[in-house]
């Protein structure tokens, strides 16, 4: 393996990647908003010389480059989310700025950059001649991960009848190699109760006092301990051999945490008691737990427990059209996952970096200090397309991508030029090592 030749051939296309950027994010791409960004990279991908390039019904862009038998993926979502408040932002988030070292604007870290570094990794395999009969690349720009993280994936491997041999997530990591992440779900709480008037609401039976006894427990469940004595005892739980067989790799991605995010009621007026109140909970998994064992969890709390056939839990459900009008539902699932630290792409993948850069995370001087304190291979805190590449459908997964995890959703996006060319370079060492194991 030529290392030296491949970061030579990455730093030399860091104006082309600085350029496909800021062309991406000139684009607002949305969820369910994406076509302008898929017909950019598509664009791309022809002229950097990809063999093959198609847009599937859901509006999924996937490039091929090579032939060979084993297929390897880079996949990047290219939706973003909004904008937030502009009065947050010190420049326009869809013209951005360039500098010597960065490039801003809205979904330079999260993560279009992953999909400018991932085609240009693929074009410097093929420029050094890298590409054999062992291996095709598969690069995707997957849409709505922001709304549905997965949802892609689900429709790429059960519809489009694709199936890569192991995929790599080009999300942010701050330099670093992320080998899982906790999983998430959306749960919903519906109370009911029975109207009267404001003035004698013993007649009634109040859904919104009902809710905040559940809501009580919820949070005993997120911040109590799991003391024998405790009634709810706190999803800390799951740290402990005693109730989780899969506990070693729970403490390695954290633990499990559970908040409410919406609050909804309704009631005949401000004059009379609540007859419904329901409560929208944010659920975050660790390893050991499923979304069957989360629901069981919350309708085992004492306070649902009391108050019986009046409460309904269950989980939501995604069924938003993509830009193209498919319509895919799914249930609001995303599990967690994390790939084995001896397995061969993690080897794999830290073989190709530690070939190129050495045993620590690099990065720009802004960076370089913070990232040198971690450890090369870690986790994520945020939720990804691996869910359902890993979580559901049992592809290996792993993690490396352009910018960082603290930008994602932010204002003042930004990214770095020397991470765009850092990820080429590893992209495109990567396949042929995993080929040779």
């Amino acid at each position: 393996m030529e290392f030296d030749a491949i970061k030579v051939a990455a730093k030399g296309y860091e104006k082309e990647m600085t350029r496909f950027l800021r062309d991406l994010v000139k684009i607002p791409g949305e969820s369910a908003g994406e076509k302008g960004h898929i017909d950019r990279i598509a664009e791309e991908m022809r002229a950097v010389g990809f063999d093959k390039v198609d847009i599937d019904p859901m509006g999924n862009v996937l490039g091929y480059m090579g032939t060979g038998e084993t297929l390897i993926g880079f996949d990047a979502h290219i939706d973003t989310v909004g904008i937030g408040n502009i009065n947050n932002w010190t420049f326009d988030p869809y013209d951005g700025f360039e500098s010597d070292e960065e490039i801003g604007g809205r979904g330079t870290s999260d993560q279009m950059g992953g999909i400018v570094s991932a085609v240009y990794g693929a074009k410097i395999m093929k420029d050094l001649g890298l590409l054999s009969d062992k291996y095709t690349v598969l690069v995707t720009g997957t849409v709505q991960e922001e709304d549905c993280d997965g949802l892609c994936w689900q429709y790429i491997i059960n519809e489009d009848k694709v199936r890569p041999e192991f995929v790599v997530s080009t999300e942010p990591t701050d330099g670093g190699i992320y080998r899982g992440q906790r999983g998430r779900m959306e749960i919903r709480v519906d109370v009911k109760g029975v109207s009267c008037h404001g003035s004698a609401p013993e007649r009634g039976d109040n859904a919104i006092y009902k809710m905040a006894d559940i809501l009580q427990d919820v949070r005993a469940l997120n911040e109590n301990d799991a003391a024998d004595a405790n009634a709810v005892k706190g999803l800390v739980k799951m740290l402990d051999e005693k109730y989780n067989p899969q506990w070693k790799e729970a403490r390695f991605l954290g633990r499990g945490t559970v908040t409410t995010s919406e609050i909804f009621f309704t009631s005949p007026s401000r004059c009379a008691v609540a007859d419904s109140c329901s409560v929208s909970l944010d659920r975050r998994m660790t390893a050991g737990e499923t979304w069957e064992s989360c629901l069981d969890e919350i309708r085992s709390l004492p306070s649902v427990q009391k108050y019986g056939d009046d409460v309904k839990v269950s989980m939501y459900e995604y069924a938003r059209p993509s830009y193209t009008g498919l319509v895919y539902p799914i249930e609001c699932y995303f599990p967690t996952w994390v790939i084995p630290e001896d397995h061969k792409v993690t080897k794999a993948l830290e073989d190709a970096y530690k070939g190129l850069y050495g045993d620590e995370r690099i990065g720009c001087a802004e960076t370089e200090q913070m990232r040198k304190a971690r450890p090369l291979t870690d986790k994520w805190t945020f939720s990804t397309n691996g869910v359902s590449i890993m979580g559901r459908n049992g592809i290996p997964c792993i993690g490396f991508g352009p910018g960082a995890e603290a930008q994602a959703h932010a204002p003042n996006e930004k990214t770095w030029k020397v991470d765009l060319v850092t990820c080429a370079a590893v992209y495109a060492a990567l396949p042929s090592i995993y080929t040779e194991k």
